[in-house]
């Protein structure tokens, strides 16, 4: 064997033996119990960054070493392919979006196997493919058949760039998540997927989900948002346009008599009756609409409100009347579009009322005594006793809700009930790149499905975008159709689905892959739900809520008998870098930059260089580093050995030159160990070293429950310490036993180093095929303890004795000791404490 390890030629020789035998393919027929470890499947942008590698390295050790462990391994790669990036590149590169898309494929794919992941390559899948999508549509049918799937005039948030509709969840602070465009609200004709049906069992579904985050788990309760309060109508104290009353929904009806106005939303019928006299108003409701369309961005908003001139009577007072206000921060998509304003106790009420004037009432206080006490600059939210309230005064908050609520029916003006943030699903995208809507709208017949034997609906591909909007809607032809219900002339649904609904089912398609429906129910069943499911948090409500509720509906119209799609859930940290500016204040990159003279310039110019913080790695500031020249350099296994060691993998991962070259210097090391040789005949250890027997045994335990855990540097430090045993010990059978079990258990981290030296040593058969080395039980049990010998409260030495030795052996050990004597000058000491396997403090 030469004593450097050459990690290129390893890397292409094992990767291409690997693809050859197939060695990572799952059998669906498999007698061995079945194990699903996936990772988000990628975007296909043009190449992979170092955020992907962390995340599949995690993936392919938890993958490999179940393996090992006796488990037929799921572990697939397929591309979430459809999407504004590839409709944009077309805009600007004159290139069409299926062109620039399989070309990043094959170019991630290709960066992909240089790592020498485990991967399943023959389940490949992309969703842009009529294979795939065509099978989308089938389900979407299904469930338009089922009741699922509507189709009807709402408010949509328009991104005005890439000129399509967003979900809720895809606006940020009021902007477009891709665009960065603000967005604006229009009405349009959507189709939507019944999520709302599913709210409750979404939510209670949570419970069960015990391999999932708390914080994800938390942010999907919030996004569903259960709140159980009472809808009341209030009177008009003129009617409007007819309307004598509309609705308010609120979870704090105990605060009533701290309201000093009423608002509802600029799309309220009312608003538009009473815009229809008053200029202004018309003008403000245009405002409004140009505005964030979500709650969460009106969080952060202005608080804006017109005052209408019209009132609303006090549901317990008929001679109280409140101002009624248009206000931008309240949406028909939630609640009812209205409500009442208590400042007191909302901060955003608060600074509405401050705004304009209106009163401020406390109705909540932390004792009786405290009823009037000034309100300041924030609205109190903490737990108290009504005040101010009439007969509701001195009760606790949550009677007082009991009563509102109870004297509501009594009265007949109100009910108790229960409303839900969340919303139905909207799915359309006016945009040429993704799954077209298999719908047919004909004048006769209305909306009408697509037949079965003609789908897929394929994309046409001589479109066009050298004109803003969708060019399904300008193609010649493409729209054009025969209805299927009265043969008479119809068009096509020239929207597109959310590319969400692509990445809502495609784990299924990769547990089975039939040509002639979209999966088959008992082998999917048998791989379902993913075992360990791993990728960012950022995807916590979208994708993963989407996600649940298509498996939901599955199973509701008996596709599927499985509740969940995902039992684990690892959610990693991101990779960061340090981040360069120019004197001029562009941007840098890291191979733009060099140290000289004990600083940073530009290398190109030599002018000095601003660093700035560390942050995730973004191609906006340049701090991201490419992986293939890394891979180049260092070869597969130092990048994948990095990536797991430098920081629990829930925890950003700050990339250095310094830790990937640590990684190199140790996989080499390894590679020099692997030289010494071992016996297969001693996987138990010789027993001529006992402690290293010891060392080892505890080591494949540990490794195993940590890998299980996703704990990879856990994982890592216990191979370190077992390599640093390995090297201080002896030549023994033991030694030899240790260096053999040591390459299985670096295998599924450094897979070509281990394969070359499991070679290199006459071994027969893959590593990667081989065993998990089992630990023997009775070395996991320390039978040794180091105790601490102190004199005088002073430690002064450490012996090694037999756990529960008698505690005259101790106290003669310690005394024996040379260190102890020394310091003792041979006197006897006037007092000795043992403390049993911990301690000996000796008072002189």
């Amino acid at each position: 064997m030469a004593s450097r390890f050459n990690p290129l030629k390893a890397d292409a020789h094992w990767q291409k033996i690997w693809e050859e035998r197939g060695s990572f393919h799952a059998s669906d027929d498999s007698a061995k119990p079945k194990s699903y470890v996936l990772e988000m499947f990628p975007y296909p942008s043009g190449r992979i960054h170092m955020g992907h590698v962390r995340n599949y390295t995690m993936g392919d050790v938890l993958a490999r070493y179940r393996r090992m462990k006796g488990f037929e391994v799921l572990h697939p790669m397929g591309w979430d392919a459809f999407g504004m990036p590839a409709e944009n590149a077309a805009m600007e590169k004159k290139v069409h979006p299926g062109e620039w898309t399989r070309s990043n494929i094959a170019t991630m794919r290709a960066q992909l196997k240089r790592l020498g992941f485990a991967l399943d390559w023959s389940r490949e899948l992309a969703t842009c493919e009529p294979d795939y999508y065509g099978h989308e549509q089938a389900l979407f049918l299904d469930l338009y058949e089922a009741g699922l799937v509507y189709r009807k005039q709402s408010e949509v948030n328009w991104d005005p760039v890439d000129m399509t509709v967003l979900a809720n969840e895809q606006v940020i602070d009021g902007r477009g998540w891709r665009s960065g465009a603000l967005v604006e609200r229009r009405k349009l004709s959507q189709w939507f997927l019944k999520i709302t049906d599913f709210a409750e069992e979404l939510l209670d579904g949570l419970d069960d989900l015990e391999q999932w985050p708390d914080k994800v788990r938390l942010m999907q309760e919030n996004w569903i948002g259960k709140s159980q309060g009472l809808r009341f109508r209030f009177r008009l104290g003129e009617p409007v346009a007819g309307a004598e009353e509309f609705e308010v929904f609120t979870t704090r009806p105990d605060t009533i008599f701290g309201a000093s106005f009423a608002a509802i939303s600029p799309d309220h019928p009312i608003a538009a009756a009473l815009a229809e006299g008053n200029e202004a108003l018309a003008a403000f409701i245009k405002e409004c609409k140009a505005g964030g369309t979500t709650a969460a961005a009106l969080e952060t908003a202005e608080k804006k409100g017109f005052d209408t001139g019209a009132t609303v009577v006090h549901p317990f007072d008929p001679e109280w009347r409140l101002p009624l206000y248009v206000a931008n921060f309240v949406l028909m998509d939630y609640g009812t579009g209205a409500v009442f304003g208590c400042p007191a106790h909302d901060q955003r009420d608060l600074d509405f009322a401050r705004k304009y004037g209106l009163p401020v009432t406390r109705v909540v206080a932390a004792t009786v005594d405290e009823a009037d006490e000034a309100i300041g600059e924030e609205a109190y939210s903490g737990p108290g006793l009504l005040v101010n309230s009439r007969f509701l005064d001195g009760l606790p908050a949550a009677d007082g809700i009991r009563e509102v609520i109870h004297r509501a029916e009594e009265e007949g003006w109100g009910e108790g009930t229960t409303v839900w943030r969340l919303r139905d699903w909207g799915v359309s995208r006016q945009r040429y790149w993704g799954t077209p809507i298999p719908i047919i709208h004909c004048e006769a017949c209305g909306p009408v499905p697509v037949p079965r034997d003609q789908l897929p609906v394929v994309l046409p591909e001589d479109v066009s975008f050298d004109i803003p909007g969708n060019p399904l809607d300008r193609h010649p032809s493409w729209a054009k159709a025969s209805c299927p219900s009265c043969g008479g002339p119809a068009r096509r649904e020239t929207d597109t689905l959310d590319t969400f609904v692509d990445s809502s089912w495609y784990f299924i398609r990769f547990a089975s892959q039939p040509d002639d429906e979209p999966f088959d129910k008992a082998v999917a069943e048998s791989w379902l739900p993913v075992g360990q499911y791993i990728g960012g948090v950022e995807h916590a409500i979208l994708h993963l809520l989407y996600a649940r509720f298509w498996t939901r509906a599955l199973k509701r119209i008996g596709r599927l008998d499985i509740d969940e799609p995902f039992k684990g859930l690892f959610t990693q940290g991101m990779v960061t870098h340090e981040t360069y500016r120019a004197a001029d204040g562009r941007w840098l990159s890291p191979d733009e930059v060099e140290e000289r003279d004990g600083g940073l310039v530009e290398t190109e110019t030599g002018q000095p260089v601003e660093t700035g913080r560390i942050e995730k790695m973004s191609k906006s500031k340049k701090n991201t580093v490419d992986p293939e020249p890394i891979v180049e350099q260092y070869g597969a296994d130092a990048v994948r050995w990095f990536m797991l060691s430098d920081s629990p993998p829930e925890r950003d991962l700050a990339w250095s030159e310094a830790g990937i070259e640590g990684a190199w210097r140790f996989v080499q090391r390894l590679w020099r160990m692997s030289e010494e040789g071992g016996s297969s005949s001693t996987w138990l250890g010789g027993g001529e070293d006992i402690a290293l027997d010891r060392k080892l045994h505890q080591t494949i335990a540990s490794v195993a429950v940590n890998i299980e855990s996703l704990a990879f540097n856990k994982a890592v430090a216990n191979i370190y310490a077992l390599a640093n045993a390995i090297e201080k010990a002896p030549p023994s059978a033991s030694r030899s036993a240790a260096l053999e079990t040591l390459l299985l258990l670096v295998a599924p981290m450094v897979p070509h180093l281990a394969e070359e030296a499991w070679a290199a040593l006459g071994r027969e058969g893959l590593i990667a095929d081989q065993a998990w080395p089992e630990a023997n039980p009775a070395l996991l049990v320390e039978d040794q303890v180091t105790i601490a010998v102190q004199v005088n409260g002073k430690l002064r030495d450490t012996i090694t004795a037999p756990k529960g030795a008698p505690r005259e052996t101790v106290e003669e050990m310690a005394l024996t000791s040379e260190k102890i004597v020394r310091v003792l000058e041979g006197k006897a000491p006037r007092k000795v404490i043992v403390v049993p396997d911990r301690l000996v403090n000796l008072v002189a």
